[in-house]
């Protein structure tokens, strides 16, 4: 199976709010719990790519089945955030995938470090942002979970070439 990664388009709304969905309430996340939120979703264009940031989604034979965003926090710093795998193609390295392509995307909008955050709940999330090098900031307890933030700093393909 190969994963192929494109920009979201306003079609893809529902399927990715109901993936947001299931990814949540796979690790115990509801609404109401001060952690889930998805009213971002409606205002993708506005909130994601029209500031400057990106969407991508992943597609298995047409069907989506990853995603992820770019928010610029500010001129040198994004939020990677809403990365997610249906449960149904998990452990074949679709999140590693989206990761680096979420990683790459934000180089080339100029940003050289990015920032996100999970939750303990999320273990596969941590286990990965940590193989991929990202580092813990902090933890925080909101409501019932406790969240951890983290971060990465990302080298410029040009710098790799030195």
């Amino acid at each position: 199976m190969k994963l192929t990664i494109r920009r979201y388009r306003w079609s893809d709304l529902d399927t990715i709010l109901a993936l947001h969905r299931i990814g949540l309430a796979q690790v115990g996340l509801v609404p109401g719990d001060g952690v889930y939120y998805d009213d971002d979703f409606p205002r993708i264009q506005e909130i994601y790519l029209a500031c400057g940031g990106d969407f991508l989604v992943g597609e298995v034979d047409s069907r989506v089945v990853a995603m992820g965003g770019i928010k610029p926090v500010d001129t040198s710093t994004a939020e990677i955030c809403r990365l997610r795998v249906h449960p149904e193609f998990q452990r074949r390295g679709f999140g590693a995938t989206m990761l680096h392509a979420l990683e790459q995307r934000a180089v080339e909008l100029g940003f050289n470090r990015v920032r996100g955050d999970t939750t303990v709940n999320q273990e596969a999330a941590l286990a990965l942002y940590e193989r991929q090098g990202w580092r813990v900031l902090s933890r925080q307890q909101v409501g019932g979970h406790v969240v951890v933030f983290i971060e990465k700093d990302l080298i410029p393909p040009a710098l790799l070439e030195l």
